[in-house]
């Protein structure tokens, strides 16, 4: 258990990563707060628009849209570390305002959609920056190890904050719950200032004369020529775009489908938080880049489970149900970044995982309104089973490419152990052809 232990957490070693990763949790359970806040206000002031809150989400990612991968080209020429300080300090900023109007209660609901805008942007330059920093906290060997870490991170962070809303919302109001996601969101600033530029791992980055010609046009042309990375870049903007709109589906669900309070929407994200925690943590003993066939059995787990939850019938199925789904969500999406990540070269990288976190994120914008109209106009449930439906077809569809792209098959050996293995065509193999 004890070498387990260390193998889980061996980046927490590094100085650097472990500030960095101090300091992100603590931001991130403020940003659930404030997420979780901010859901529930606009159902407030909306008279409990499923549209509203879909138009707010979207709100949200539309500058990921605009912005990430010039972040990307920034993040390839610049320091990343000061990026991410200012970054982060303009998001402490606007998170301040904004809760000063709550608290005095003169918000309007036009109030939330120009501060999601301003807050989408400051996350539009921070997160693929943030993504191709890692890399330079722990190095290379570490790199899986720190991907999976910061995954947990996130999702304790999903864990955390949206319970603490929950409970905070039905005891305190609104007003202060986002006071105190103002105050967490200031503690990314100071790790990283803290953090040594002397220990960050550079080597593998080219020298700064050459650094200053980096431009999208090459780093989408370097994707381009590489289906390996577009396979789960592809699959990441579907399943992204029409399954991971949760912040509109388990709001309504909550709140419309099942008459309940703050308390009961926490529940919600808590359970497909706790699963996606589990879903982190399952990968973090990756010690290489996973294959495709690893992110394609995901996606297709997800779909499959998120169908399924969209169908139960009562409270309580729907929130063991999302336990399950959250592990296969992190999972899918996990091994999509490792094997983004591992699979770029590092001169590459901040343009890469600028275009891998537009197409994760700035997907949403597409999304979440269609998902939030069809939840108010044929009911929440529905909204969620379209969406696992569609991931898992997505799934499917990728799977059958990859498998003709690759000249492959799938064959299920049910004896003495079931399992399903991936195994060269006959007509490709002459000695499985000749076994068969």
């Amino acid at each position: 258990m004890r070498a387990r232990l260390g193998t889980t957490f061996q980046s927490l070693s590094v100085r650097n990563y472990r500030l960095f990763a101090t300091g992100q949790l603590v931001k991130l359970i403020g940003v659930w707060v404030m997420i979780t806040a901010q859901d529930w206000l606009v159902l407030q002031l909306s008279g409990n628009s499923a549209t509203a809150l879909g138009v707010v989400t979207a709100l949200q990612f539309i500058p990921v849209l605009l912005l990430t991968l010039y972040a990307g080209k920034l993040a390839d020429r610049y320091d990343k570390r000061r990026i991410l300080i200012v970054a982060n300090g303009a998001w402490a900023g606007l998170a301040m305002v904004l809760g000063a109007l709550v608290f005095t209660g003169v918000v309007q609901l036009w109030h939330v959609f120009v501060f999601a805008t301003l807050l989408g942007i400051a996350n539009a330059v921070e997160t693929p920056v943030r993504q191709a920093f890692v890399s330079e906290l722990v190095g290379t060997p570490l790199l899986p190890n720190a991907l999976s870490l910061s995954a947990a991170t996130f999702n304790t962070a999903r864990i955390t904050g949206p319970a603490v809303a929950g409970l905070a919302i039905a005891w305190f109001g609104v007003g202060p719950v986002f006071q105190l996601s103002t105050i967490l969101a200031l503690s990314p600033m100071v790790s990283l200032i803290r953090i040594r530029p002397a220990e960050l791992y550079r080597e593998a980055l080219p020298p700064v004369a050459e650094r200053d010609a980096a431009t999208i046009t090459d780093g989408l042309r370097y994707v381009r020529g590489r289906p390996d990375l577009i396979l789960p870049i592809v699959l990441m903007a579907v399943v992204g775009m029409l399954g991971f709109n949760f912040p509109v589906t388990l709001a309504a669900l909550a709140k419309v489908t099942f008459a309940s309070g703050a308390a009961s929407f926490g529940l919600f994200t808590t359970a497909l938080a706790g699963g996606a925690l589990a879903g982190a943590l399952a990968g973090s003993g990756r010690r290489g880049r996973p294959s495709a066939y690893v992110v394609l059995a995901a996606a297709v787990a997800f779909g499959a489970l998120e169908t399924v939850a969209g169908f139960a019938p009562t409270f309580w199925l729907v929130a063991a149900l999302l336990v399950p789904t959250g592990f296969f969500m992190v999972y899918f999406a996990q091994a999509a970044n490792q094997r983004v990540q591992l699979g770029t070269d590092a001169a590459y990288r901040g343009r890469v995982m600028s275009l891998y976190v537009l197409v994760f994120l700035g997907t949403t914008p597409i999304g979440a309104p269609f998902i939030g109209w069809w939840a108010e106009h044929f009911g929440a449930p529905s909204s969620v089973w379209l969406g696992g439906v569609l991931s898992l077809l997505a799934g499917v569809v990728a799977l059958v490419w990859q498998l003709r792209r690759r000249r492959e098959r799938l064959r299920l050996v049910v004896l003495p152990t079931p399992r399903l293995y991936v195994v060269p065509s006959v007509v490709d193999n002459p000695e499985v052809a000749r076994a068969a």
